[in-house]
C-alpha cells in the first residue's frame, strides 16, 4: 500500500443485505469489519460454501457491530480456515455469540444429518457448513470491549464500540487505521 493510504472492499452485503463483511486494509492494519453468513434465497447460502472471501490467516482481527448471524455467523467458518486473532465485540453481543453460534452450527450439523440419512443431496457426504467444536473455537477467541472504550484491533488501528441500540450488545464500530486521521471523542 502507498504510504498514508487504506482500501474499504465490499466483501458480503452489497447487491443484498446479507452476508455482511467488510475488508479495511491500511497501512500495517487488516480487519474484517462484521463476518456474516449469507441467508435466504438458495443462490445466497450458496455464496457460504464458496472459498473464504479473503485468507483468513492474513486479518489481524474480526469487529463486530452486533451478534445476528448475516453479521456474525461465518466465524466459526473463518475460524476453521485459519483466522487465529482476536474477535471484538461488545459484551451483550460475546453474550448473545456464546447461544446463537452453537445452535447455528448444531443446526448445520442437524441439516447435513439429515440430507445424508434421506439422500436429500448430491454431495456424499453431506458437510454442515461449520461443526459445533469450530463454533467453540471461534468462541475462544472473543474478545469482549465496554462501549466507548477504546482499543487497538491491530497495529495501526484503533477503534470502539458506541452503542447503537438496535438489539442487545449492538453497536456502531468506530475505527481509524493510521493514515486516515482520528476522529474527535
Amino acid at each position: 500500500m502507498n504510504p498514508k493510504s487504506f482500501a474499504l472492499t465490499f466483501l458480503g452485503a452489497a447487491g443484498t443485505v446479507t452476508g455482511a463483511k467488510f475488508l479495511v486494509d491500511g497501512e500495517r492494519t487488516r480487519l474484517l469489519l462484521e463476518c456474516g453468513m449469507f441467508q435466504g434465497l438458495h443462490e445466497l447460502r450458496a455464496r457460504n460454501w464458496e472459498p473464504p472471501p479473503v485468507e483468513p490467516a492474513t486479518l489481524d482481527a474480526v469487529l463486530l457491530s452486533h451478534a445476528h448471524l448475516d453479521h456474525s455467523g461465518y466465524l466459526p467458518r473463518l475460524v476453521r480456515d485459519g483466522f487465529a486473532g482476536s474477535i471484538y465485540c461488545s459484551p451483550g453481543t460475546a453474550d448473545l455469540l456464546k447461544i446463537m453460534l452453537p445452535d447455528a452450527a448444531k443446526l448445520q450439523e442437524e441439516e447435513a444429518e439429515f440430507r445424508n440419512r434421506s439422500g436429500a443431496t448430491r454431495h456424499r457426504p453431506a458437510l454442515p457448513l461449520f461443526t459445533t467444536g469450530d463454533a467453540e473455537r471461534a468462541l475462544g477467541q472473543l474478545r469482549p470491549v465496554a462501549f466507548g472504550e477504546r482499543f487497538a484491533p491491530a497495529p495501526g488501528g484503533d477503534a470502539r464500540f458506541i452503542c447503537s441500540g438496535h438489539i442487545l450488545g449492538a453497536s456502531i464500530v468506530e475505527v481509524t487505521v493510521e493514515g486516515t486521521g482520528k476522529p474527535e471523542p
